[in-house]
């Protein structure tokens, strides 16, 4: 299975851009819903976190590609 992220919602503010996500991790089939944040070209979020992340690692870069690359950033 491959990851799967869905966008619930997200509001701009300023240079920040927060964004509610669900992510089904491909590894364990799990699905997490979090919040993540972009500010400019930084993503934060437990989500995305190299130690902190619930995601297995790649369903975690997964996530933050697929961000990356939709919101252009």
């Amino acid at each position: 299975m491959k990851t799967m992220v869905q966008i619930v919602d997200y509001a701009e503010r300023g240079q920040s851009l927060y964004i509610q996500l669900a992510v089904t991790d491909g590894e364990t089939e799990k699905r997490i819903s979090g919040e993540v944040r972009f500010l400019g070209e930084l993503l934060y979020g437990e989500l995305v976190h190299d130690k902190k992340s619930p995601l297995s690692e790649q369903a975690r870069m997964d996530t933050i590609a697929y961000l990356k690359a939709h919101f252009g950033r």
